[in-house]
């Protein structure tokens, strides 16, 4: 089990990344793979270890807020191997007493049965990949549960977890606006207090992107598409889920507090293949990347102790614009006195005037600039014309 010890100051998270699932999904670009018969697993954890100690000998004196296992698929690792991770973090960071500890995981019934498991082992928050509420849309998606496994999946999820999230994808091919607020309003029947719901992208070298250019795979006009956003952020705010962040509601209270550290620009560890990671060492903050393919991040770190290919120094310049871009994100915004300290420069007060009269943002009372519900779709560049 996890020792919670230590009192929380600064967040500080921990990404874990497990690459492995057993089938490529047509539409997903994550850094996922399928290993017939399966990998190593327990020599995977070994150099995930391994991985951990590097990363704790660089900024020893961190309490640890959240911890999120990532994919891929972690449902498939075994509960023993959570447990071991979470025991090797505990090990080289404090933790803090209310730590968020969440695990991605698939709502198939054989991942499902090993949720006492993972709850056992210190994981109190689970994220469910669902992504729809219609069995034939499941097999276009290429997912491997049915609506009856997701569901039963999320009624046992309830049972055993302190918190619970599933996701769900919509502007499908085909996709109708009544079609999608019957099945929102399904989904919220068996919601927690987080939902996160994700508009269908086509991206590169996926089946999904040549299917697209192929004009085989049809996704809604841009103007259908904002009718389904603006119909998402009525029913959920109706249900009492409002949009904390472009594409994640949640009750007050509910929101992911690892994804916060995230946007909120804090300081987190990455460690797995392909992991992303931003640290703070002697007062700069650094970009960390490890080897994306799994069998060549373990070389690298069974021979070296870690997996990194970037460990970079980021410019006053690259940090403003990453506060923009992820803070952005969120509905309460960002603090431009904050965006001055990061950058040396305030933000276009004539910009700012514009997008104002435009409605795409909007200042707060304690001085905050946040994008609007309607800014929210055109966020891409509402960011790049306040970073220019």
């Amino acid at each position: 089990m996890v020792n919670m010890n230590a009192t929380s100051p600064a967040p500080f998270g921990v990404y874990v990344h497990w690459p492995f699932c057993l089938s490529k999904c047509p539409y997903c670009d994550f850094n996922s793979h399928v290993r017939h018969g399966g990998p190593d697993e327990a020599r995977f954890v070994r150099a995930i270890e391994s991985e951990i100690a590097a990363t704790a000998a660089r900024v020893p004196d961190r309490t640890v807020s959240s911890i999120f296992f990532g994919g891929g698929t972690p449902s498939l690792m075994q509960p023993v191997s959570v447990q071991a991770i979470l025991d090797t973090i505990a090990k080289h960071w404090r933790i803090a007493p209310d730590v968020e500890i969440t695990l991605e995981a698939n709502p198939t019934s054989v991942e499902a049965g090993r949720f006492r498991g993972y709850r056992t082992a210190g994981v109190n928050r689970v994220s469910l990949g669902v992504q729809a509420l219609d069995d034939a849309v499941l097999k276009q998606l290429g997912r491997m549960h049915t609506v009856e496994e997701a569901l039963a999946a999320v009624t046992l999820a309830r049972s055993i977890f302190d918190r619970y999230s599933f996701d769900l994808i919509y502007t499908r091919p085909g996709q109708t606006l009544e079609a999608w607020a019957l099945e929102l309003s399904h989904a919220l029947e068996h919601a927690g207090d987080h939902l996160s719901l994700y508009q269908l992208t086509i991206e590169q070298e996926t089946p999904y992107f040549a299917l697209h250019a192929a004009g085989k795979l049809v996704l809604p006009e841009d103007d259908l598409a904002r009718d389904f956003y603006d119909l998402t952020q009525t029913i959920c705010g109706d249900a009492g889920l409002p949009a904390y962040e472009i594409s994640n509601h949640a009750r007050q209270g509910g929101e992911c507090r690892h994804n916060l550290v995230y946007w909120r620009g804090h300081d987190y560890a990455g460690v797995g293949p392909g992991a992303h990671g931003r640290l703070t060492l002697d007062g700069r903050r650094i970009a960390t990347e490890t080897e994306r393919r799994p069998e060549s991040w373990l070389e690298r770190v069974e021979t070296t102790g870690s997996g990194l290919i970037v460990d970079e120094k980021l410019s006053s310049s690259e940090m403003a614009d990453e506060y923009l871009l992820m803070g952005l994100r969120l509905a309460e915004g960002i603090e431009p006195a904050r965006f001055t300290a990061i950058s040396g420069r305030e933000l276009d007060p004539k910009r700012i005037a514009l997008l104002h009269q435009e409605g795409a943002v909007e200042s707060t009372a304690d001085g905050r600039l946040r994008v609007t519900l309607s800014g929210f779709p055109v966020l891409d560049a509402v960011v790049a014309d306040l970073a220019a």
